[in-house]
């Protein structure tokens, strides 16, 4: 049976093999071949992927993630498209949709959103409520970094508080809308904002995510 996050998978794949190895994206500094590389080391070598979270094994990480990026983009897009290998957590149906969902849906709105005539995907129910499953649990962690509070609101009134502290400026959109905004790409997302004036302004510019 399909999941969403290897739903999210094809769709990225997909996107990632009709966009190219040199198109842009919302990762700073990165091109659609960088991001390949990232998503395959990030399933297949856990030794190196731990620097994601774990800032003194960065330089491993980026040595990593070199030798992969030189690597032919067809093969990257062709590994990812396959999914982690038998050993590697991903490979777990509910690892696999509790880290992978919500991360490919971003991943794939940073290929979308980096081209100039974008438009927001009309996400069904079903994953939507998915990702906000996802925000509710991690809106801590990925908001520890906001300078104010930061709560989260779906149009429904649901809410996530990401960080505490005065002022709180409330970020309401759909939960896809949530999703980039808390990953750290606040430009690129279509929400509300409430809150004083200067505070909306320091949490756009805050580097929120891991």
């Amino acid at each position: 049976m399909s999941t969403h996050a290897r739903r999210e998978r094809l769709l990225l794949a997909d996107l990632l093999e009709t966009s190219g190895p040199e198109a842009p994206t919302l990762c700073e500094g990165w091109t659609t071949h960088d991001l390949a590389a990232h998503l395959v080391v990030r399933e297949r070598r856990a030794d190196a992927a731990a620097g994601l979270v774990i800032k003194p094994l960065s330089g491993r990480l980026d040595r990593v993630q070199a030798e992969f990026a030189a690597k032919p983009y067809a093969e990257l897009v062709r590994l990812f498209r396959e999914g982690p290998p038998r050993m590697s957590p991903f490979s777990l149906k509910q690892v696999d949709e509790a880290a992978n969902t919500i991360e490919f849906y971003v991943h794939t709105e940073d290929v979308r959103r980096a081209q100039p005539d974008w438009e927001p995907r009309e996400l069904d129910p079903v994953l939507a409520d998915a990702l906000w499953s996802r925000i509710e649990r991690i809106a801590k962690v990925f908001g520890r970094k906001s300078p104010v509070g930061l709560v989260l609101r779906r149009p429904d009134g649901r809410t996530a508080v990401a960080h505490r502290g005065t002022p709180v400026v409330t970020v309401t959109a759909e939960p896809g809308e949530l999703a980039v905004f808390l990953f750290g790409r606040q430009d690129a997302a279509r929400v509300e904002l409430e809150g004083d004036k200067e505070a909306v302004a320091a949490l756009h510019t805050a580097k929120l995510g891991v």
